[in-house]
């Protein structure tokens, strides 16, 4: 059957091409598509960049209602979540993303709705609702957009009111896994020159993935609602001011991950007590996890102001924005343990709740024109944002923490390797029951994180018609950035961490140490404790937070409280060439930044490590063309694309930390195409190939100077197919002689094989040990089918889908097991989903 369905994309390609003669000259023109990548309005085969533009029927038709199903439509974007979508999300462009789980980090793709950019990934992970347009622009930008991106942007356009009539519509959706998706909004007119649009949705649905603890827990669930409201005042004939607010709240369990294989370091029976109920053959088939429920609640609400003023050829524009963001999130360990858990839901309980608070102020301001006969298009503007973090991270130690410190310390020695250096944790033998008797349940530690950031900016954009055919670009921004950040250990709490650090201390002293002291210990922990040069080395198993630096453990949080400051001019140069027909060829450089900043986890600091991490630059190449044929019934066009990037932004979780480091010697190539084609009036078709080579060089870690960076170089970045097809027919005709409309829509996205994680290598005492299991996520085919039927009157319509129809089982992104050796588990992209919607418009 998966054989069958895999060979739906060469079925859909194989009919594009073979319908491209079928054409004629009585058939209608594609709809001229209208962008606003250089911040005008310009036909997309005007602009020489690489964009994809996305229409609001695109983006119904193939079931896309957030950011993370995009990329069902553009071949060159792919969406990732970890434990958290709040702070645990990654968006990738060409290959190029920002790895990782850390709020600390800015993303490499920019996400910018009505003109505003969204700080995190995770706060626009909102419903994609009434919206005007989405556009994809790949490559680094920068001169234009508030904040500076290495990989690309997400521009999206919601609906504007409109003055001429009282508008609306309602959508309803079932599905199964209990779906339920209610939209709704109305627009309408307020007097002469006033009009206000308010959109609403909710959507639910039950997870995905099951807990096999025997509780009902599940994950990988919908629970989202939205309201926005916008008001638009036309003060006179120039001047225009547009007011848009926000309400949105999301309240799910999100986001547990299948665990893939058992720890090979693991004795049978401690493997037989950790997963008791789990088939390691079906946790993936039958999308099982092994731990308590995970928790993601977000609560966000946003303001915002745009000013358009018109004197003679000339534009003034304004863009002011406020949003107020806050995430909460409970954590489990990923395992059938009570070893630790983030927050203090389960243990110990009173413990404050670990969240991350946002607050965002940003000031744009434009200023744009013609000159010289209208040859130059010009533009300058300032761009100025404030944006304070706030992270509190409580985490509690359960009733099996001592067993599992003692598996991890006092376990065979031939693994200490793994444990220092390729992220593994629990060793096998030894006596699991050793620090029994000092129990840590109910420790606890609550870790504040503060990072206050300003960002300013100076850009100009400038386009010169040096003929009617000839256009050339430079664009220039200069940016300021400073970050202050600071991690304080607000409150822990360990008894038996205080009696352990006496009991060392006092054995200092005397190693022989009293019978007594002794007496509560296992035989395996005595001769340890009486050892002068382990215990002087700091063995404190049982202490919250804890370090094991005799054995190459270091956990002990550092405090710190430090300033980032860099500056930046970034800049890019185009030219463009119309041919005589309606075929536009470019070419382009661009030298683009990511800010970098601090690493906002407790263990960033240890060890004396420092918590910051460096700017990531990028100098980008990119050749293109866009044609127009066929008396307009066809959109083709190309791109080939170079970057190479310095510093770029890496962050790893070894399987016990989050470890944030630079590497160098980075680079994305390849090519990507894209094909409209209308055959008839009622048949449209449309192809997308992206082929990428992105990878970490051979001199990666400079020499072996970057030490973290050392396994990675040469292999292929994480979540970077090689190549990616999105194809699709659309059919939009009559039912006969009914008076009903038809439409049908078939669409496939076919990945080659990815890595899933960051590290392709286990790695002990600088030795390579062989690849990562689990390390790549197979090719694969996807399948989206809709069938539609629209009343005569055009105001009601019903439509039949389903989405990843073949059940495509597929990682996101592929981890080290906490606690658990080499054990792998990995966070599921969605199965199967059916259902039906009704719409109604007025």
């Amino acid at each position: 059957m998966k054989r069958v369905f895999s060979k739906s994309l060469v079925l859909v390609s194989g009919v594009l091409c073979a319908l491209i003669p079928i054409t004629s000259s009585a058939q209608q023109a594609l709809d001229e598509i209208v962008v606003t990548a250089t911040r005008r309005l310009q036909s997309i085969q005007d602009v020489p960049i690489a964009v994809t533009a996305v229409t609001p029927q695109q983006l119904e038709r193939q079931g896309v209602d957030d950011l993370a199903e995009l990329g069902n439509i553009s071949a060159s974007f792919s969406m990732q979540s970890s434990q958290t979508e709040s702070q645990g999300t990654s968006i990738r462009i060409r290959g190029v993303g920002t790895t990782g789980n850390n709020i600390g980090l800015e993303s490499a793709v920019g996400v910018f709705i009505d003109g505003v950019y969204q700080s995190r990934p995770g706060v626009a992970m909102g419903e994609m609702i009434d919206l005007e347009g989405v556009e994809v622009l790949r490559g680094p930008q920068g001169t234009l957009f508030g904040r500076n991106t290495t990989a690309g942007a997400v521009v999206i356009r919601t609906a504007p009111p409109q003055f001429d009539e009282v508008s609306g519509f309602f959508n309803s959706s079932v599905g199964n896994f209990n779906m339920l998706n209610v939209q709704g909004g109305i627009n309408f007119p307020a007097g002469e020159n006033v009009a206000l649009r308010f959109t609403g949705a909710h959507r639910s649905r039950d997870g995905f993935v099951d807990s096999t603890l025997g509780d009902g827990g599940e994950s990988h669930d919908r629970d989202r609602f939205i309201v926005r409201g916008q008001a638009l005042w036309q003060a006179n004939d120039n001047v225009s001011v547009r007011f848009i607010a926000d309400y949105q709240e999301t309240d799910e369990k999100c986001c547990a991950a299948v665990t893939l294989s058992a720890s090979p370091l693991l004795d049978p029976a401690s493997s037989a007590r950790l997963f008791p109920a789990l088939g390691f053959d079906d946790s993936l088939d039958e999308r099982l996890f092994n731990s308590s429920e995970f928790e993601n609640a977000i609560e966000q609400k946003g303001f915002s102001a745009e000013l358009n003023w018109e004197f003679g050829e000339t534009t003034l524009t304004y863009i002011g924005s406020y949003r107020d963001f806050l995430g909460e999130n409970r954590q489990d360990e990923f395992n059938a343990t009570q070893t630790y858990s983030v927050t203090g839901v389960t243990f110990p309980p009173g413990t404050p709740p670990t969240f991350d608070a946002i607050d965002t102020i940003t000031h744009e301001l434009r200023l744009q024109g013609v000159a010289f006969d209208g040859r130059l298009d010009w533009l300058v503007g300032a761009y100025y944002a404030d944006e304070e973090i706030e992270e509190t991270f409580s985490l509690g130690l359960g009733p099996d923490f001592s067993t599992s410190a003692s598996l991890a310390n006092f376990g065979d020695p031939s693994v200490l390797g793994l444990v220092s250096a390729g992220g593994s944790f629990f060793a096998s033998g030894g006596n699991p029951a050793a620090f029994v008797p000092v129990s840590s349940d109910g420790a606890f530690a609550t870790n504040q994180f503060q990072q206050d950031a300003e960002s300013f900016s100076l850009f100009t954009h400038l386009i010169y018609s040096v003929t009617d055919s000839l256009d050339l670009t430079l664009g220039v921004r200069y940016v300021d950035d400073t970050k202050d950040a600071f991690y304080d250990q607000t409150a822990s709490s360990n008894n038996a961490c205080l009696a352990g650090l006496s009991l060392a201390g006092a054995l200092a002293a005397d190693p022989i140490g009293s019978a007594a002291a002794l007496a509560q210990f296992g035989p395996a922990v005595q001769g340890l404790l009486t050892n002068p040069a382990v215990v002087n080395g700091g063995v404190f198993i049982n202490c919250f937070p804890f370090a094991a630096p005799a054995l190459g453990i270091s956990f002990l949080p550092a405090e710190f409280d430090e300033t980032f400051e860099d500056d930046e001019m970034i800049y890019t140069l185009q030219a463009g060439y119309k041919t005589d027909g309606d075929t536009l060829i470019y070419g382009g450089f661009t030298h683009g930044y990511k800010a970098g900043g601090f690493n906002l986890d407790a263990t960033a600091a240890a060890g004396g490590a420092s918590p910051s991490f460096a700017s990531e630059t990028i100098d980008s190449f990119e050749l293109g063309i866009k044609s127009s044929l066929f008396d307009g019934r066809m959109r083709a066009n190309a791109a080939i694309f170079y970057s190479e990037m310095d510093d770029f932004q890496v962050l790893e979780f070894t399987g016990t930390q989050f470890q944030t480091f630079n590497a160098d010697d980075v680079s994305s190539q390849g090519a990507e195409l894209e094909i409209v084609h209308r055959f008839t009036d009622a048949l449209t078709g449309d192809l997308a190939v992206s082929y990428t080579d992105a990878e970490y060089g051979s001199d990666c870690d400079r020499g072996g100077e970057i030490a973290a960076a050392t396994g990675l170089c040469g292999s292929a970045l994480t979540n970077a197919p090689e190549w990616v097809v999105v194809a699709g027919l659309t059919f939009e005709g009559m039912l006969g002689d009914t008076g009903w409309g038809l439409m049908a829509n078939i669409g496939a996205r076919y990945e080659s094989e990815r890595r899933t994680s960051t590290n392709p290598n286990l790695i002990s005492n600088g030795a390579g040990l062989g690849p990562i299991p689990f390390d790549f996520q197979d090719s694969n085919t996807k399948v989206n089918l809709r069938l539609g039927f629209m009343h005569p009157n055009e105001r009601l319509s019903l439509e039949l889908w389903g989405v990843n129809v073949t059940d495509e089982i597929t990682r996101g992104i592929t981890f080290n097991t906490p606690l658990m050796g080499a054990s792998r588990s990995a966070f599921l992209l969605d199965p199967r989903t059916y259902g039906a919607t009704v719409r109604y418009k007025f």
